[in-house]
């Protein structure tokens, strides 16, 4: 546990410390006609297997979408489709989808208790740390830090997002791997339960 702590310490001062262009929302509204079919054009994205990017903070967006292009990240949808983009080009886009609006959306009553007690208050049996630690009690995240936001987030988007950490399909969460290690101390329905809360979070 205390090993966690510490890996969750030193990511937050190295992810503190990296440089990030500055991005600027109205140009990157006119770059992102190609990831409206998917992500919408606000960035609320209608389907649960793609990922709401509106209100998500510009430096989260900007380190996810330079793993996906250079590959640190595979997502077989996305191959090629952020080649032809510079690196203004990815801080603008960040800046556009996070100055938009996220649409909440609505958690399952039989999964809410499960999901919230793991989500703020962690295992101990498992040495499982609450979330609210780095994505904050109202899952605003931690901007700053490059910890993303997760309240109102598709359900079915976040457990497969856990399921790939835990399973080493997903592995650009850094050095320290903490995602991973999150990860793989919750079972199918813990991932399930706490997506589920995770979605109906305001």
């Amino acid at each position: 546990m205390n090993k966690l702590l510490v890996s969750l310490v030193l990511s937050l001062g190295v992810a503190g410390s990296a440089h990030a262009l500055q991005g600027d929302a109205a140009a990157g509204q006119g770059k992102v006609a190609l990831c409206t079919a998917c992500h919408g054009a606000d960035g609320n994205s209608q389907m649960p297997n793609w990922p709401k990017l509106a209100g998500q903070g510009e430096r989260y967006l900007i380190k996810q979408m330079t793993d996906i292009k250079e590959g640190t990240r595979p997502v077989p949808e996305m191959t090629g489709m952020l080649d032809s983009f510079s690196e203004q080009d990815l801080a603008d886009i960040a800046a556009h989808f996070s100055s938009q609006t996220l649409a909440g959306g609505v958690a399952s009553p039989d999964l809410v208790e499960r999901g919230e007690a793991i989500y703020r208050g962690g295992d101990l049996a498992t040495g499982l740390p609450a979330c609210t630690g780095c994505h904050s009690p109202t899952g605003q995240g931690n901007a700053p830090a490059a910890y993303p936001h997760l309240a109102g987030q598709h359900a079915a988007y976040t457990v497969k997002q856990l399921t790939d950490f835990r399973e080493g399909d997903r592995t650009n969460d850094g050095d320290a791997t903490i995602m991973q290690t999150i990860a793989s101390r919750l079972s199918n329905k813990d991932i399930q339960a706490v997506a589920d809360y995770i979605q109906g979070l305001r």
